[in-house]
């Protein structure tokens, strides 16, 4: 190893007041450092070099450390800033962070000898000592002590991975000010005892009164309740105005009750397995709730805080916390200082689940950064029956922090004056940096994953240890007595206080008869009623007034004159003007004025996924920019005083898919929309469409206005190009939950997207959006369609004479201009071709017209694109199972389309041909009479 490897900026200003001192007063100095400046001058004097820099002395320094010119004690002297980089750089590996394991051994040690230094150097006296913020001059061994207490007490710290040296030095500077320790007064050593009784007895509550069930304790882990308390109290002090935590099950009931102020009876009644007096929502177990408060911290000011609801799908929830988050920033603070994002992770989870580093990501990215995060692991060690070594490969679970250069603190649970010393680090780095900051809670598990397992099935070792290991509370009362802080009559006192109140609340809860649901957020929805049935059913008026439509067309479409931008970008915004002035709208113009018109009327707009900007397909062209400089211009910022945002996201679905739902999930009055590059990736983010988009509202009455757009169609592109999987939606409709649509034209475009914000309540959006119909001929509208029309859930054959008609076919999406093509090629009068432009809520009332219009018929037929088994047709049948249909489609297939063009026109051809019943493609076909 190069022992003088650390000779850099990190140390240069240690050597630079040095030389400094030197120069003004050569004297002042030691005579082994006055001798070392000598040489050096010698040497610049020698060479002709007139670099006297600090750095020039590092480099003098390295470049002769084994020769005369440098005397012994400076040579021990940077020996010593070698061990003082070490501790910095690997001290946490030496920590006493672990309270039931003995630490891993890592090689090399700490020792001395290590670094060219012996025990008869230990009281010597070294000008290093002001490296580590000593005054003056310190012997080694003073040094030593200093560092093992800054670097490896009961807390861990990784920070020399940041590439930001005012940020390293920020943190150097704060570690060293209190030595890592925590400076606390008797009142507050009281409130976070008292915070530790709550979590311990109302633990120890439930075991004793639900035995056996589910609770997902938070035993071996108390400590995050006084810290999550003053996380809250030192933020609200540093400017946080609200709160969103995220987390998963393990302490979930102990955060909503001794944090968010959950009544315990409450708790304790939904133990009981009543059912919640909303018969319409199926609730969900008591660990995923969500709840919405206003409290006063210990210190007086007043913070709203939000638990998210969340899934058992761990990891999920962080991205919603700071999608709401960003949301709220938006909306209501205009400052990132003013919202928190807390994220609890455990330490499995955030090793294990890939959606971790997805939001990670987020940090610094323009569209989805939030001024930083609280990270906490509530570090169990074990994940399900999985020992931490199978669980991960990097040495800590927190490893992921080194993406984004944040520091990690790893703390022993036990010491909970340390978990609050670094809780307060926490709050106090992300208000002076904006970025993210990761809290390592090394704790244990006391019983198994859930309270009905059996640990010892698999660590029965550890679980020996963990049976006689005392809690936290017991722990810090016996500290506290011994300092005289508390007496045991006040223990005595505080206990059977609180035991008292957890009795009184078990006694009432026996008294409801139904559990009820908190509405998460529920100022910001107040003016949101939930829909009620049928409502979904309603023709809204979405028109707009056909002048002003013309107007924001022309606005849009014409480029500032003074900025110079691509040929192809100018044509491309003439050709706009020359559809305005021939009335025929196409799909990019019909979206653009669907969002001009809503900006319009004080709406904001927020677009987002993989090259939103300018469109997978190169149709939307939101920003365009000058062909010199590259500067940005978004005509639709031109508009009005609304916000409207369009960013390309990082290359994730999940965790950007997450975000937006969270987005959208707090800022109601925005057109929230997250778009897929093809829809087919959107099976990326599963989990937020099965376990948010679907059923949220029914889990945890929770609204939402997500429009998802979905690129699906087969046009020969290959099995990873063609489908959204439309088929995976239809399954997961019920109870009016969202809203799938597969529009053909422009105006039912403009006029679906406008129906969103026109609702007096939020459903998501899922919509089929076009590949090939972006630019099909046939795919226009008028502005006459926009502005005076509504939304058109079925389409009607307006060139079809019912009296004609023998065979009803009806489709949805793309393939229906590719059967209008055969139908006017045919000239098949006796064939009507109906659009499905709302596939859920089927619109009963339009259907049963088209039934009745179509009595006639001999045959319905449904026809699609997809693979029978895929596609709409399971559900169609389900819904028109007394009418007979049968299905045109291709044959089950296991995927959605086939990588050969030639197949996919074979294919596609056989589908078109077999509706018509022609198969060999005649010039013409006789007409039915």
């Amino acid at each position: 190893m190069d022992r003088f490897s650390f000779l850099n900026a990190a140390h240069s200003q240690l050597i630079e007041d040095l030389y400094q001192q030197y120069k003004k007063y050569p004297d002042s100095l030691e005579p082994s450092w006055k001798a070392f400046f000598q040489g050096f001058e010698f040497a610049q004097e020698d060479y002709g070099d007139q670099d006297s820099s600090s750095a020039s002395v590092v480099q003098y320094a390295a470049q002769t450390e084994n020769s005369k010119e440098i005397s012994e004690n400076v040579k021990k002297e940077f020996k010593v800033l070698n061990l003082i980089d070490a501790y910095r750089s690997r001290g946490h590996m030496f920590t006493n962070t672990n309270p039931i394991r003995e630490r891993r051994h890592y090689e090399p040690t700490l020792d001395i000898e290590n670094f060219g230094l012996t025990e008869e150097d230990l009281n010597q006296t070294f000008n290093s000592a002001t490296e580590i913020g000593i005054e003056t001059a310190a012997t080694l061994k003073e040094i030593i002590a200093r560092l093992e207490k800054v670097y490896c007490g009961s807390i861990g710290v990784e920070y020399m991975h940041i590439h930001d040296v005012s940020e390293k030095i920020w943190i150097r500077k704060w570690l060293q000010s209190s030595e890592n320790q925590a400076v606390l007064t008797e009142e507050e050593k009281i409130e976070i005892l008292h915070k530790l009784n709550q979590a311990v007895a109302f633990e120890n509550y439930l075991h004793t009164k639900f035995v056996g069930q589910k609770r997902f304790s938070l035993e071996g882990g108390e400590s995050l309740i006084p810290a999550l308390d003053q996380l809250i109290t030192r933020s609200s002090q540093l400017g946080v105005d609200e709160v969103v935590l995220g987390m998963a099950h393990r302490g979930r009931l102990n955060v909503l009750t001794n944090i968010f102020g959950k009544s315990y009876k409450a708790i304790f009644s939904e133990f009981e397995g009543k059912e919640f007096e909303e018969d319409v929502f199926s609730g969900d177990v008591k660990y995923h709730l969500g709840s919405s408060k206003k409290i006063k911290t210990a210190s007086g000011e007043e913070v709203s805080i939000n638990l998210t609801p969340n899934p058992s799908h761990l990891e999920t929830v962080a991205a919603l916390v700071e999608g709401i988050c960003r949301a709220k920033v938006d909306d209501k603070y205009k400052d990132f200082k003013k919202v928190l994002p807390i994220i609890i992770h455990g330490d499995g989870a955030i090793a294990g689940q890939g959606i971790v580093y997805e939001v990670a990501q987020m940090m610094n990215l323009e569209g989805y950064r939030t001024g930083g995060s609280v990270h906490i692991v509530i570090n169990n060690q074990v994940s399900f029956t999985t020992n931490f070594h199978d669980a991960r490969s990097s040495v800590y679970c927190t490893d992921v922090a080194k993406v984004t250069g944040s520091p990690v603190m790893h703390v022993n649970a036990d010491d909970v004056e340390s978990v609050v010393h670094a809780i307060r680090f926490a709050a106090e780095f992300r208000a002076e940096f904006g970025k993210d900051v990761y809290i390592d809670l090394l704790g244990y598990r006391k019983y198994g994953h859930n309270e009905g397992d059996e640990p010892r099935f698999t660590q029965p070792n550890l679980y020996k240890i963990i049976s006689k290991h005392p809690n936290p509370r017991e722990i810090y009362k016996d500290l506290l007595k011994k300092e005289n802080v508390v007496s045991d009559d006040k223990l005595k006192a505080m206990e059977a206080e609180f035991k008292a109140l957890l009795d009184k609340d078990f006694d009432a809860s026996k008294e409801i008869q139904k559990n009820t649901m908190d509405v998460f957020m529920g100022d910001d929805w107040k003016d949101f009623p939930l829909c009620s049935k049928g409502a979904l059913q309603e023709n809204m008026d979405t028109s707009f007034d056909i002048n002003k439509l013309k107007e924001l067309a022309v606005k849009m479409s014409t480029l500032p004159a003074d900025k110079k931008f691509i040929n192809k970008v100018s044509r491309l915004f003439e050709q706009r003007l020359k559809m305005i002035d021939a009335n025929t709208i196409d799909w990019a113009l019909g979206e653009w004025l669907a969002y001009a018109s809503l900006l319009s009327e004080g709406k904001n707009i927020r677009i987002s996924g993989e090259d939103v900007e300018r469109g997978t397909f190169s149709h939307r062209h939101a920003i365009v920019k000058t062909e010199d400089t590259e500067e940005e211009y978004i005509p639709l910022r031109h508009i009005s005083e609304s916000r409207f945002d369009i960013y390309n996201s990082h290359l994730s679905e999940y965790g950007v898919l997450g975000f937006d739902y969270g987005y959208a999930m707090a800022s109601p009055n925005t057109l929230t929309i997250w778009e897929a590059q093809f829809g087919d990736f959107v099976n990326g983010a599963q989990i937020i469409v099965d376990q948010y988009l679907a059923a949220a509202e029914e889990k945890w009455k929770i609204q939402n206005g997500l429009v998802m757009l979905l690129p699906h169609g087969s046009e020969g592109q290959g099995a990873e190009h063609s489908s959204a999987r439309l088929e995976r939606f239809l399954g997961l409709c019920a109870n009016e939950n969202m809203i799938v649509a597969n529009c053909t034209t422009p105006a039912n475009f403009f006029h679906i997207l406008r129906r969103q914000l026109a609702f007096g309540f939020r459903k998501p959006l899922v919509v089929m959006s076009p590949k090939s119909l972006l630019r099909h001929p046939k795919v226009i509208s008028t502005f006459e369609d926009l502005a005076e029309n509504s939304f058109q859930p079925i389409i009607d054959d307006a060139t079809a004479d019912a009296s004609k008609v023998s065979k009803l076919v009806l489709c949805s999406g793309k393939i229906y201009y590719e059967l209008l093509a055969k139908k006017e090629k045919l000239g098949a009068e006796d064939v009507a071709l109906v659009r499905i432009e709302q596939l859920y809520p089927l619109h009963a009332e339009s259907l049963e017209g088209i039934l009745t219009k179509y009595s006639g018929r001999k045959e319905i037929i449904w026809a699609q694109e997809e693979p029978e088994n895929m596609g709409a047709w399971s559900y169609i049948l389900r819904n028109f199972r007394d009418t007979g249909i049968q299905v045109v489609a291709p044959v089950p297939s296991g995927a959605p389309a086939p990588g050969s063009h030639k197949m996919f026109e074979r294919i596609q051809n056989g589908v078109i041909n077999r509706v018509f019943d022609c198969d060999d493609e005649p010039e013409s076909r006789p007409v039915t009479a």
